[in-house]
């Protein structure tokens, strides 16, 4: 079959298996689950790719909910990887709209599977934890990238739902997850405050000086945080205080100086109020994510397609400051996202109305159109010897600039 026929195929077999992908998506939105427990997410993902004929491995990497489904029918030969992500965020559920990653990246792989005879190479869903940074140890792709599931990958590619459609052609930032813990000494707070050592200030100075240091930060940083812990009672001095920042930096050098930075900060509101003072990262860094910008124009060209062209914007004023283990896998092999709209900006991210959008029509229509681009463009890049070539070459050029 020749690759024109190849694409017309996978979507007529998306559309037939439209009604499944939204109901899974809907059923993710009733039943959202955080970082690491997604586990009815992770079966159901799995046991239907398995239906499909895919060799799924299950636990991955050390982790339950994780999971790699090579799709029947490879050979060998060039070697995709499509990415599903499906954890939820706490109290808002799927307001990033993971429920729709996954079942894009579901549909895709069973249309493949559907047609794994006819490709000259082979492709696996690969299932991530956690990409929410709301649990210790998230960031799921990392340890499958360390485990070696994307060695030998030609190329990653996902969806994400967003506020409008478009192809990821801007880095990420670099993202360490840094917990802090202080220990004083308990006190009655009006009869004897003059024992205690209030761990409580130690914190409110540590803050105060982040509150200052951002003034000397460069203009692309991140630093924000809270307090997970602040006392018991009113009337204690607190003996036990805590707390969670996340520092954000365009490029690893700078965001680990940074890192030290904040610990400095942290230190001084030990040493100010005499208490002791311990912190480690919670979570392993997220790396800058480096776009392929030659799979974004097999994205672009499938998604116009598909009714579905890409505006290029000149005003890049409301881009966030986001950051995503993708970026960890960006850094070895060629990747690409491609956005989708679900809802206009006023919905905002991380909130309740993004998660409710996911079950609109618009959001549905997100679940098939993603599954078609990403069938689509794992296609070009089986079939496409030059494109694959290209996007090679830039990937090694990028990372050659950024010294590694």
């Amino acid at each position: 079959m020749e690759l024109s026929e190849l694409k017309a195929a996978a979507q007529r077999e998306i559309d037939q298996m439209s009604s499944l992908l939204i109901e899974i998506s809907d059923w993710m939105a009733d039943n959202p689950e955080i970082g690491l427990q997604e586990y009815q997410a992770s079966a159901r993902l799995s046991d239907v790719l398995g239906e499909f004929g895919a060799d799924v491995e299950r636990g991955i990497a050390g982790m339950p909910t994780a999971f790699a489904a090579r799709l029947p029918g490879g050979k060998p030969g060039p070697r995709v990887a499509i990415i599903a992500e499906y954890d939820a965020l706490p109290e808002v559920g799927h307001g990033c709209g993971h429920n729709i990653i996954a079942t894009a990246a579901l549909g895709a792989g069973l249309a493949l599977a559907r047609l794994g005879q006819h490709l000259p190479g082979s492709v696996s869903v690969i299932g991530t934890p956690a990409e929410e940074s709301t649990v210790p140890n998230a960031g799921g792709k990392i340890p499958i990238l360390r485990h070696g599931y994307f060695h030998g990958m030609d190329a990653a590619i996902m969806i994400h739902p967003l506020t409008e459609d478009g192809v990821a052609s801007d880095s990420s930032l670099v993202a360490h997850g840094l917990d802090f813990s202080f220990h004083g000494r308990a006190a009655h707070a009006a009869a004897n405050p003059h024992e205690g050592i209030n761990a409580l200030d130690a914190v409110i100075v540590m803050f105060s000086s982040i509150g200052l240091l951002r003034q000397q930060i460069r203009s692309d940083a991140r630093i924000h945080g809270i307090i997970t812990h602040g006392g018991t009672a009113a009337n204690v001095i607190p003996s036990y205080t805590a707390c969670r920042f996340r520092v954000r930096a365009a490029d690893p050098a700078y965001a680990r100086d940074l890192v030290q930075r904040v610990v400095a900060c942290a230190e001084a509101g030990a040493t100010a109020s005499g208490a002791c003072m311990e912190w480690h990262e919670y979570m392993p860094p997220y790396l800058n994510m480096v776009p392929s910008h030659s799979i974004g124009e097999a994205f672009k060209a499938n998604l116009a397609a598909l009714g579905r062209p890409i505006v290029e914007r000149t005003d890049h004023s409301s881009d966030g400051g986001g950051s995503t283990d993708l970026g960890n896998v960006s850094h070895r092999i060629p990747v690409s996202c491609a956005y989708l709209k679900i809802c206009d900006a006023e919905a905002g991210w991380h909130t309740h109305e993004v998660a409710a959008a996911t079950r609109s029509a618009a959001g549905h229509a997100a679940i098939v159109d993603g599954a078609k681009i990403l069938a689509m463009t794992a296609l070009d890049l089986l079939f496409d010897a030059s494109l694959r070539k290209r996007a090679a070459e830039e990937h090694a050029e990028a990372m050659a600039n950024m010294g590694q």
